[in-house]
């Protein structure tokens, strides 16, 4: 198959979250399986132009219809560690992406609007006919309207899109602007609730909306998340949309790529080690202590990896600390905070523990001490409001590091809780999982995992060890995404 990924994002070269290491490491495993991957992405002036291999220009004549008129686009193509790539760098004063950053402009709207269309037009221009267009999140939700309502009448009549979204908060909205800028034109038409005006706004367009009610097949990043989009208030308004077009839409699970996360090869960790030599993993603790200047004893050693922020659930992370120490365990926190009032937070609480031989708070973000922290702990905990897939806790899973988590999104789908699940045998847990979002529940579940540590330590290492040797990695997800491409291309 040939298959084109357009997005806002692709790791490393354009990352602003998780986003960009699906785009890339879903491109990979297509291409491991025989399908041919493109991807199209936009030119930013703040990209990581250190990791785009033969960058040279592709299409330097792309005009592209906007507002009656046309604005000129030049495109580029490179190589992103072995993907192919085209950046489409627009010629006019609007600068959409020469702004130092990749989102939080005011007109953000306008600029993925105009980077949906550029992208089909591009396609259309230089005869790409890709059998499947896959894009992700509100910022390409436009791509199949546009490809239905006008491109499927100038020769693409035969492409079919599937569209991922990954976080449900971030939605897209617009007014009749967009439809004037790009060629769609008609309000009375596309402002229909069954077409692309919000669920609660009348006087708006929903992007993301418009993904859906357009796309040949629409997923998210986890089964269980899938079925929190359509009833509960983690879909952001749009459950009955999804409701409506139940039929296309479900959850596959992302995968992590196990090449870069893999404690077996790790070069940032000083020991490798793997289900086989469990035992050597004892010496990535030690290491990570003198590192941090904790002090070396036979106690539980408790970590936390993630952004500070609400998504996260940072009241319980927090009290994950302080519980932590106060069952003599070792408290371990890598993060940087995404509002200033948690920043000061956890720097006066950084302050406050910075002589306690057992704690330890980093603020910021630090990749090689994120490996070694996944390698030096003994439990992570993720107590997330709520998850669309989750990274943490399969990285955690993979470096024998037993998870804690509540049971939302996608953690529900990969932790397996040691006494309580009724899904697996006991050979399959994997973890501890627990469902409120007070602090009891965090305490019940924190407290198992400490008492199994302590008082049982085979037990505890027969968990890690189950738990490393589940593949999350980007195998099955690819292969479901080919059926899902294969399905959508011949639905009879």
């Amino acid at each position: 198959m040939y298959i084109v990924q357009i997005a806002s994002e692709c790791a490393p070269v354009i990352k602003a979250g998780g986003l960009g290491d699906v785009v890339y490491g879903l491109s990979r495993e297509l291409e491991n399986k025989g399908h041919c991957v493109e991807l199209i992405l936009p030119m930013y002036d703040c990209m990581r132009y250190d990791h785009i291999w033969g960058l040279h220009d592709a299409y330097l004549n792309l005009w592209v219809p906007w507002y009656g008129a046309a604005i000129h686009c030049s495109v580029y193509c490179g190589w992103v560690h072995g993907r192919l790539c085209f950046f489409i760098r627009p010629n006019s004063q609007d600068n959409f992406f020469n702004r130092g950053c990749y989102y939080g402009c005011d007109d953000d709207n306008m600029r993925f609007a105009f980077f949906s269309k550029a992208a089909l037009q591009f396609l259309q221009q230089s005869n790409k006919r890709p059998d499947v267009i896959h894009c992700h999140d509100w910022q390409t939700g436009l791509v199949p309207v546009l490809l239905y309502e006008i491109y499927k009448y100038h020769g693409m009549e035969y492409q079919r899109v599937c569209y991922t979204i990954h976080n449900f908060k971030h939605q897209g909205f617009a007014g009749v602007e967009v439809l004037q800028a790009t060629g769609l034109n008609r309000p009375e038409y596309y402002f229909q609730y069954d077409k692309l005006r919000d669920n609660f706004n009348p006087f708006a367009i929903n992007m993301m909306k418009g993904g859906i009610v357009y796309a040949n097949a629409v997923t998210t990043v986890s089964p269980y998340h899938a079925w929190e989009a359509q009833h509960t208030d983690i879909g952001y308004g749009l459950g009955h949309t999804l409701y409506l077009h139940r039929d296309k839409f479900q959850g596959v699970l992302n995968g992590i790529d196990y090449e870069f996360w893999n404690p077996q090869r790790d070069r940032y960790i000083p020991s490798n080690y793997s289900s086989e030599d469990f035992e050597q993993k004892i010496y990535n603790k030690k290491a990570l202590r003198d590192r941090l200047q904790l002090q070396q004893v036979d106690k539980p050693l408790v970590a936390y990896i993630g952004r500070l922020d609400q998504q996260k659930g940072v009241h319980l992370v927090h009290h994950a600390i302080y519980h932590s120490l106060a069952r003599d365990a070792q408290f371990v926190l890598l993060g940087a905070a995404t509002e200033k009032s948690i920043h000061d937070w956890f720097a006066h609480e950084k302050e406050f523990l910075s002589t306690n031989p057992d704690a330890h708070i980093e603020l910021g973000f630090n990749e090689e001490l994120s490996h070694l922290i996944y390698a030096g702990a003994d439990i992570i905990v993720v107590p997330s409001n709520y998850e669309p897939c989750g990274l943490t806790q399969i990285i955690g899973l993979k470096y024998g590091t037993v998870p804690v988590v509540r049971g939302v999104g996608g953690l529900v789908n990969t932790v397996f809780d040691w006494d309580y699940d009724q899904m697996h045998p006991p050979e399959e847990r994997n973890g501890f999982v627990f469902f409120e979002q007070d602090n009891y529940a965090l305490e019940s579940a924190l407290n198992r995992a400490i008492d199994v540590y302590n008082l049982n330590p085979d037990l505890f290492q027969k968990l890690a060890i189950q738990g490393m040797n589940y593949d999350y990695s980007w195998n099955h997800p690819a292969q479901k995404y080919i059926e899902i491409y294969d399905f959508i291309r011949h639905p009879w």
